[in-house]
């Protein structure tokens, strides 16, 4: 947020550029009381630049092999398993309240400074669940360390072929993601505004760089900047939902 907040009030020149995500553009509209800047009018934005899959995951201790076992259990034990996140309106929270607010189970979220260390707690069987992304758990997933389950999306990640999508586990009515996009402060000129999302869309759209993407779990997902503009709309709009469901707030 603080990035945020110093991108929206540069100058509309096109010199500052704005990789914004989840949870300063989807979620802080709703979870913050008082946000210093606003989602849709203090910005302009390029392209939406990749989309990362959620994963879910726990700590081999637990029984479950599968979603629906997973459920079964959280159902059979409400309010006895925990589950890590990056911390309060991470997309990792999000995607667990989610999960929460679409299976009926009572989860009980754990936040960390960050996901380095709930990744830790997890794999030291502190805590038994975690939703987040491929990139810093797929080496502990492949050694044993950490069981996944499905991951969120279309179709299965490059980086983890072997790990299911929720649609094919039983739950599709399941669908969250991290994401990151380029934006630029509001009043840029519209030249600018378009040989940006040319460079950025043609640089997203390259071989080399699409591989070097999957094999961190994210999918390239370049866009117009009115798709882009539609999409952030979209999202805080479904994350407000969550928000008030679980009843999140950040002053």
């Amino acid at each position: 947020m603080i990035g945020a907040t110093l991108a929206a009030r540069s100058p509309a020149d096109g010199y500052t550029l704005l990789l914004g995500g989840i949870t300063t553009f989807g979620v802080a509209p709703s979870i913050h009381k008082n946000p210093p800047y606003d989602s849709v009018k203090d910005f302009q934005p390029v392209t939406l630049a990749t989309r990362q899959p959620i994963m879910l995951m726990m700590h081999p201790s637990l029984p479950a092999k599968s979603v629906k076992e997973f459920i079964a259990l959280a159902k059979a034990r409400p309010g006895e398993i925990n589950y890590a996140s990056s911390g309060p309106g991470g997309s990792g929270h999000m995607a667990g309240e989610l999960f929460k607010l679409v299976t009926g189970v009572n989860l009980v979220h754990i936040p960390y400074k960050g996901a380095p260390p709930a990744l830790n707690e997890l794999i030291a069987g502190q805590v038994q669940v975690m939703f987040g992304t491929i990139l810093a758990s797929a080496p502990h997933i492949r050694s044993g360390r950490v069981r996944a389950l499905a991951i969120t999306g279309p179709q299965r990640s490059a980086a983890l072929p072997e790990v299911m999508t929720f649609a094919e586990a039983g739950l599709p009515a399941y669908d969250a993601s991290s994401w990151n996009g380029i934006l630029v402060p509001a009043g840029t000129p519209r030249a600018i505004v378009e040989r940006l999302n040319a460079e950025i869309v043609r640089i997203l759209k390259s071989p080399h760089v699409q591989e070097r993407l999957a094999q961190d779990g994210a999918l390239p997902a370049p866009t117009t900047p009115e798709e882009f503009a539609a999409f952030i709309k979209a999202e805080i709009a479904k994350w407000a939902k969550v928000v008030q469901a679980a009843n999140i707030r950040i002053d």
